[in-house]
């Protein structure tokens, strides 16, 4: 079994904006968490793109990437991801080029197809309803590398290509990012019954490129790191209750632990939060580590992205301390 060690450990932020606060206030942590998380010695710092969820302030990726790859010095800063479907491919190249010039060798993009929103919202970040019906992503995702290629009469400039991923949580991510030789990164985190099959399908249909010459994969995983496990639970309650009401079509702000401890749940809802925060790592460190160690062993993991939606930054950098640690036992 790959030893713990021997795995690259990474980070995903979604900006959560915790009750009480604002999306400022989340932006901001973001920022310091990728110094923190820098300093420990993570690979990446990746940031996602949402819409219209008042609990995610991070719906202009490229943007809040420059801020957090302006203020870190040798921490990959990435797209986890850009939803392509949302955007003009030309665009995404002139930017994540732009990206690249300024931060040679240390940026990632990160493609996805999900909508990252809402239906209502998708329609109207592309325009048109019939957009939505229209499953032409690896069209687009051609035309994208072509323009950081410098293929065509279009030219994307300035013509930088930092390494691109394929994100993804299910089976034709999978096949795509193996048959175009492209490094894949799995969303264990919210599907982690796909978990296996996906990646078994990744390295089935794996043909080496330019890009890469064998497969690599990345899972994400939520994790919380706590002192102990009955102090990891009661930090894991706030997204579980925040995933509940999203669930139900009212996303809200990630609660406080109090909150999601008053919630008053029904038994179908603890049955749901319990199943959510069963695909979640969390625990002491120890119990962190025998997570991890399994998830690796499973899936013979190359790189871990670990998310931590806690409502308190103390807590949440705790959690990352502990389990960059955890490389070093």
């Amino acid at each position: 079994m790959k030893p713990l060690s021997d795995v690259a450990l990474s980070v995903l932020d979604l900006s959560p904006i915790p009750s009480g606060a604002d999306a400022r206030t989340a932006l901001r942590n973001t920022v310091e968490l990728a110094r923190q998380t820098e300093r420990l010695g993570y690979r990446r710092f990746w940031v996602a793109e949402h819409h219209n969820m008042p609990g995610i302030a991070s719906s202009a990726t490229a943007v809040l990437m420059s801020h957090v790859a302006a203020a870190t010095e040798s921490i990959r800063v990435g797209s986890g991801g850009i939803m392509l479907p949302n955007h003009a491919p030309l665009v995404v190249a002139e930017q994540f080029g732009m990206l690249e010039a300024f931060h040679p060798g240390r940026i990632d993009l990160g493609i996805g197809r999900a909508p990252g929103t809402d239906q209502r919202t998708a329609i109207a970040l592309r325009g048109s309803a019939q957009a939505l019906g229209a499953d032409d992503f690896p069209q687009q995702l051609s035309e994208l590398m072509d323009y950081f290629d410098g293929k065509g009469a279009v030219r994307a400039v300035p013509r930088y290509k930092p390494p691109v991923w394929l994100l993804g949580s299910s089976g034709f991510s999978a096949r795509l990012a193996g048959s175009l030789g492209l490094p894949f990164a799995f969303a264990h985190h919210f599907s982690a019954r796909n978990t296996i099959p996906a990646v078994e399908l990744y390295r089935e249909s794996f043909q080496p490129s330019e890009a890469l010459s064998e497969p690599y994969v990345m899972l994400g995983a939520a994790v919380i790191c706590a002192e102990t496990d009955d102090r990891a639970r009661w930090l894991a309650g706030p997204s579980g209750l925040q995933f509940l009401q999203l669930r139900r079509g009212n996303p809200i702000p990630l609660p406080t632990p109090e909150e999601a401890a008053g919630y008053p749940y029904s038994e179908i809802d603890r049955h749901f939060v319990d199943e959510r925060l069963g695909t979640t790592i969390h625990g002491s460190p120890s119990t962190v580590r025998k997570g991890l160690e399994t998830l690796v062993s499973d899936t013979g993991a190359d790189e871990i992205m670990i998310t931590t939606m806690v409502h308190g930054e103390a807590d949440r950098l705790r959690s990352y301390e502990l389990v960059a640690d955890l490389t070093h036992a």
